[in-house]
């Protein structure tokens, strides 16, 4: 028996207070971005705070044009360059574990507390540590140059701080435990029967990777790829100590927000926000995309 309209749309007692808190909670969590974006947008005469003094894309001309000594473009390219390998690499090694770990390895447990135990690590001292042992291999091979009598090599050897070297690795261990997570999660609730079928059908182990596991985990893998990206491109605290004598945007984005007074900054944050939102809303349909095309083929 249907009940009256006006029955079915009652509400709990509790739902607007909760209502309240939620609405609260995200306008706490987005609010500082959207007032970011808004100031962003304002014209010539516009400054830090509100009032809104006109409406033009006139600081993202002065941020095209450069902000003194900083060059955005190359910070901007960097920190492209250097998700794009963290991605890349976070996605391999956390499929590779995956597979791995799907069956017992002695040791096992404890190699992967040791995988994830960077996230409890302060960020800070990864990063200090990770600098601090770059540095040691710097002596180390400046003293076998030296040894060896090279000096040509001597003067031309800087450091092996850098950005594919230290800062990857740094971001590493801030992106790969996601991945392994979320990987092992997959394959704990992934059924070995579709892998059987290939094989009674004649496939290969690699066969069957490509042509049946592959499809299943592909929206995982992505999430995995937009873990990698978004964690790395606005990382500070373990590139800070471990990037050598170049810098990421976030860390040239740091550096400003005591020397630019202008919305310029604001220009950046946008340019930077929208690099992470795009990013994020390509891997959702991809996602969805790879959903729809695993269910199909399981029907």
């Amino acid at each position: 028996m249907l009940k009256p309209h006006h029955l079915r749309d009652a509400r709990p007692a509790g739902f607007w207070p909760l209502a309240l808190v939620f609405g609260l909670f995200l306008l706490f969590l987005y609010g500082p971005m959207l007032t970011i974006f808004v100031l962003s947008f304002q014209g010539p005469e516009g400054g830090l705070t509100f009032p809104l003094r006109g409406l033009s894309l006139h600081w993202f001309h002065k941020l095209a044009e450069g902000l003194g000594t900083v060059d955005i473009g190359a910070a901007f390219r960097r920190s492209l360059m250097l998700g794009t390998v963290v991605t890349g690499l976070t996605v391999v090694l956390s499929v590779l574990a995956g597979l791995a770990f799907r069956k017992k390895l002695r040791g096992g447990d404890a190699l992967f507390y040791i995988a994830v135990a960077s996230l409890i690590m302060p960020s800070i001292i990864v990063s200090l540590g990770i600098g601090l042992q770059f540095r040691l291999v710097d002596t180390g091979l400046k003293e076998l140059l030296t040894a060896m009598g090279a000096d040509n090599l001597l003067e031309g050897y800087g450091t092996a701080l850098g950005l594919l070297t230290s800062a990857l690795g740094a971001h590493l261990t801030w992106t790969l435990p996601f991945g392994l997570l979320i990987m092992f999660a997959v394959f704990n609730r992934f059924n070995p029967a579709y892998e059987e079928a290939a094989r009674d059908l004649g496939a290969t182990p690699w066969q069957g990777f490509v042509h049946v596991v592959l499809p299943l985990i592909g929206p995982s893998i992505v999430g995995i790829g937009m873990f990698g990206f978004t964690l790395s491109w606005d990382e500070i605290a373990r590139t800070s100590q471990a990037i050598g004598d170049v810098n990421t945007l976030p860390l040239e984005l740091q550096g400003l927000t005591s020397t630019v007074t202008t919305p310029a900054i604001y220009a950046l944050g946008t340019v930077t926000t929208v690099v992470s939102l795009l990013v994020m809303g390509l891997a959702l349909c991809a996602a969805a995309l790879l959903g729809r095309r695993s269910k199909a083929r399981r029907t």
